[in-house]
């Protein structure tokens, strides 16, 4: 048999369950307070009508703060903004607590004695630093709960990654860097022996940096964007060798985005995916572009190249597949990718990615 908060999560959420419990806690302590060390309001008859009504108010109010911090995203903001919108909100609310709790008291004739005769803002002003401490302590909770959920689901997705890495570590040559480029680049390289020497051992140079990249990715989860464009260069300079002309490249790069991190080979498999299915297939070839920057507040990374996307969004092959898998593991809701045609015969690969520098 499941345990009693398995079971009732069934039908009620952990949220109501935690907030039915706090606040029904709320009416169980003034209970005990009330016939225990108790004397002042032994003799006030409307003392459990404040509370339920106390109780029922916070409950409804406290549910409207949870609203306004979940709608205005708050709890994805950095830890010091939330701390700082947390205290804001947790302000406002609490005073709003109070004027609704001290408006219905007096609406309803349940005052204690000390209360009869004095102002609204005389009953206000006492009730209010009450009201801001239990939403301050509703706050605390509150976050603390969040952060615990935050933090464990990081840890989910870091296994979740690892085992996809793992997973990906005997598939990561043929993933990344296709088989039959290599054997293409051997087959250029050997032509090059007798004709350029010299080009010759600069491609193996090349080639052999590039098939160390490969097999190392699986070691690192981000590596900046700058060792990421030496491994991209080193692939078009081999493949330079095989096309010749017909592969024409342009780079756009911000320096500025060069420090930013970015899942290992993910650039060289959109490059390679480009030539793959776009430059091979142009009879007189094309161009490759590569561009980075910071477009509002994240990082965009883009490549486009000549030559028209043919297959479908679910039919994509296993390099933008687990293109996708990564950024998602790796920066969840903050990151995107996207492949489409272009009007002018090109076809666009758009990585977006948040600032990590």
């Amino acid at each position: 048999m499941l345990p009693l908060p398995m079971r009732l999560n069934k039908w009620i959420s952990y949220y109501w369950i935690c907030q039915l419990g706090g606040w029904g806690f709320y009416v169980l302590l003034y209970t005990f307070y009330y016939y225990t060390v108790n004397y002042y309001y032994s003799d006030y008859p409307y003392y459990f009508h404040t509370v339920f009504a106390e109780a029922g108010t916070g409950l409804v109010v406290s549910h409207l703060m949870r609203t306004v911090i979940k709608q205005s995203r708050i709890l994805s903001l950095s830890i010091q903004k939330q701390i700082v919108w947390i205290a804001i909100i947790t302000v406002a609310y609490g005073l709003i607590y109070s004027s609704i709790a001290v408006t219905v008291t007096s609406k309803m004739g349940w005052e204690p004695e000390y209360y009869i005769g004095a102002s609204f803002v005389e009953k206000w002003a006492r009730s209010a630093l009450g009201g801001v401490l239990f939403f301050t302590i509703w706050s605390l909770i509150y976050l603390s709960y969040h952060y615990v959920v935050s933090t464990q689901n990081q840890r989910l997705n870091q296994v979740k990654l690892e085992a996809v890495v793992k997973d990906l570590e005997l598939k990561t040559i043929k993933a990344h860097i296709n088989p039959h480029f290599i054997f293409n680049a051997l087959n250029s390289i050997r032509a090059l022996i007798d004709e350029n020497p010299g080009r010759a051992r600069t491609a193996v140079t090349e080639l052999s940096q590039l098939l160390r990249s490969s097999m190392n990715a699986d070691k690192e989860e981000l590596v900046s964007l700058e060792r990421e464009l030496k491994i991209v260069q080193n692939y078009l300079a081999l493949e330079q060798i095989r096309f010749e002309d017909r592969l024409r490249l342009k780079m756009e790069i911000d320096d500025d985005t060069l420090k930013q991190m970015v899942p290992p080979m993910m650039l060289q498999t959109l490059v390679e995916n480009a030539i793959k299915h776009g430059i091979s297939k142009e009879l007189h070839g094309g161009e490759i572009e590569i561009s980075s920057d910071f477009v509002a507040d994240h990082h965009e990374l883009v490549v486009r190249n000549t030559g028209r996307l043919k297959h479908a969004d679910n039919d994509e092959g296993f390099g933008l597949s687990s293109t996708r898998n990564r950024l998602q593991l790796l920066f969840g809701s903050k990151a995107a990718f996207s492949i489409s045609n272009l009007a002018d015969h090109r076809v666009e690969a758009k990585v977006i990615m948040p600032v990590t520098v």
